[in-house]
């Protein structure tokens, strides 16, 4: 692992088709990816300062033109004006309206009786469910990026779907994740009123209902209900094996029987130098009771 003074720093998790990595930044030598496969060994130690990751744009990463330091805490790994600019040409923020490549339009399941709405550039193939740490999913349509949207919009409007979930919630749901017949049920239910509505875009072609379900690429058979959060600051080691990934959260089981999630987002902008194996993880752990069984445990 880079060590500071060598200016390599963590990116992030991303998952690809061969599952998730851990992508290492330089401002030179650009970007490299470690395989998070489930029984692999991790120790590292923080580095003096979390810094800006900079602006990742058609697959091409332009760094921080001074390095500026983030927040510890912070989910997001840039600065206010690295941040600014990368939402001056985005899908996401819809500044960036005239891209040409066909979007999916998805419906996501990632608590009971919550399935939210939202676009994907169809190349990547599912890619952006697995990133969300979305359970299961299906299509519901692909077309151009404006019928997307414009799909998007009235799933939202006629149905009421959400196109966000809280984030603490999908982490008590995998934990307490229900059988994927009733994943199904719920996705093939939202997907059936959506093409029965007759409002859909023309442009958008709408596809057969086919769930996909992410329990074996996450691992969620590995899981422990009530493991302990890792809070980053400098100088801080954190060590275990791989247990599980999903979304951005790695999930270790520790040498002291302890299984600890360590949120890659805000894992982002560390520069972060190998420790020993088995080393003993110093950094603070916020533990949580686990969670009770049933929807009033998600909100």
């Amino acid at each position: 692992m880079g060590a500071e003074q060598g200016e390599w720093r963590c990116g992030g998790v991303r998952w690809g088709a061969a599952g998730p990595a851990l992508v290492w930044l330089h401002p030179a030598h650009g970007e490299r990816g470690t395989p998070l496969p489930a029984g692999r060994p991790v120790a590292f130690t923080t580095g003096t300062a979390r810094r800006c990751v900079g602006v990742r744009r058609g697959g091409r990463r332009t760094p921080c033109p001074v390095g500026a330091e983030v927040t510890y805490a912070a989910v997001s790994a840039q600065c206010a004006e690295c941040a600014r600019l990368d939402r001056s040409h985005s899908v996401a923020a819809d500044t960036a309206l005239d891209d040409p490549r066909p979007y999916d339009v998805y419906l996501a399941w990632s608590v009971p009786g919550a399935v939210k709405v939202g676009i994907t550039a169809a190349e990547r193939e599912g890619v952006r469910l697995l990133e969300q740490g979305a359970l299961s999913y299906a299509l519901l349509g692909r077309g151009p990026l404006m019928a997307a949207r414009r799909a998007e919009a009235v799933l939202g409007a006629a149905l009421s779907v959400p196109d966000r979930i809280p984030y603490a919630a999908k982490r008590v749901a995998r934990c307490l994740a229900p059988a994927q017949e009733l994943r199904t049920a719920e996705l093939a239910g939202l997907h059936a009123q959506a093409c029965g509505l007759g409002t859909l875009p023309e442009s958008l072609a709408v596809l057969p209902f086919a769930p996909v379900h992410h329990d074996t690429a996450f691992h969620l058979d590995r899981l422990r209900p009530g493991c302990g959060t890792v809070v980053l600051a400098p100088g801080r080691t954190i060590a275990g094996t791989v247990a599980a990934v999903a979304g951005p959260d790695v999930y270790l089981d520790a040498a002291d029987g302890r299984q600890l999630l360590v949120d890659a987002r805000q894992l982002a902008g560390w520069a972060l130098a190998a420790a020993a194996p088995g080393a003993a993880t110093t950094a603070e752990v916020l533990t949580q009771p686990p969670p009770a069984a049933g929807p009033e445990a998600l909100f």
